[in-house]
């Protein structure tokens, strides 16, 4: 698990007395997370989760809560912050901020069927719409220059086949950010939407989940990450997956001439973050008693198929 702050019963009563939210029953850490510390709480009200945010800056927070507010308003099923009694939706927990969430029913899988793919298109899409009157903006926490920062911090502890690799693969993104990707359809998009942010009953999507790193960015990069995790098992691509899914998202957001241009190299971005991501994580992992590092090869594994064979976006 990722509990990176260990919280008592002491600072959970001290933080619901702020909410209106009924008094504590139980608590425990939730094994799902990778940056933040999270909780599920019950109370005599209802049943909530619980973040610490470890890394994220204080001034970045309200752009999250915001977020996930005006997507519940819009119908989206996802984690809704909940107010404090002064109206606010930020606390905070042992110095670090803080703040609790509706606990959505469901659970992740780790073997998604076509039927939920096809599901999850449509929730995409009707996401993609919705921030569509959403005024507020956020850079990508994880960008490109980021990328590079990352790279400089990592070119001491990688073999030689992994330095220049990474280095190939940056300057092809640097190209890319101006060739292919400058002129892509923009908004806020979640921006992490693995099978472990994703909750179904079923083959219904009963809501998305850990919006922290969302930003503005293509929306395309949100499609390309789903693709990189719910339509591959195990390595192996499974384009019927991937065909439920972009069916799905198309019948209500048709992909623009530039996007399916642009998929191939956004494939390579979206498994280069990640590949860099999970390797910052080995090599410099943050402090905790519980935490989780996720296996960085596949993601490099993914962008070396890429680099020769990325599947259709259409999947035909």
């Amino acid at each position: 698990m990722s509990v990176y702050t260990r919280v008592t019963e002491d600072d959970l009563r001290r933080l619901l007395a702020d909410y209106a939210i009924g008094e504590l029953e139980d608590f425990r850490g939730i094994s799902a997370g990778v940056t933040n510390t999270n909780y599920f709480v019950d109370t005599t009200l209802g049943r909530w989760v619980l973040t610490l945010f470890e890394q994220s800056a204080p001034d970045e927070l309200p752009f999250f809560m915001q977020l996930m507010d005006h997507l519940a308003a819009h119908g989206v099923p996802g984690a809704h912050p909940v107010a404090r009694n002064d109206g606010r939706f930020l606390s905070s927990v042992q110095g670090k901020p803080a703040a609790l969430v509706y606990r959505l029913e469901g659970a992740s899988t780790d073997t998604p069927s076509t039927a939920q793919c096809r599901a999850l298109g449509g929730v995409v899409a009707e996401m993609h719409r919705g921030v569509a009157g959403f005024e507020r903006r956020q850079s990508n926490p994880r960008d490109l220059a980021w990328i590079k920062t990352a790279a400089n911090r990592l070119v001491d502890h990688l073999p030689a086949e992994e330095r220049e690799l990474l280095a190939d693969e940056i300057a092809f993104q640097a190209e890319a950010a101006t060739t292919h990707f400058a002129h892509l359809p923009h908004a806020v998009i979640h921006a992490d939407l693995f099978r472990d942010n994703v909750l179904l009953r079923g083959d219904r999507v009963a809501g998305i989940i850990d919006f922290y790193y969302a930003c503005y960015e293509c929306l395309l990069f949100d499609l390309a990450g789903i693709c990189s995790d719910w339509a591959f098992q195990d390595g192996t691509f499974l384009p019927e997956h991937w065909q439920a899914f972009v069916s799905a998202y198309t019948r209500r957001r048709s992909l623009t001439r530039e996007e399916i241009a642009a998929w191939p190299a956004m494939l390579r971005a979206v498994a280069l973050r990640f590949w860099v991501s999970r390797l910052i994580d080995a090599y410099f992992p943050m402090g905790g008693p519980d935490v989780q590092i996720h296996n960085p090869t596949p993601f490099k594994a993914l962008l070396l198929s890429y680099r020769t064979s990325p599947p259709d976006v259409a999947a035909v």
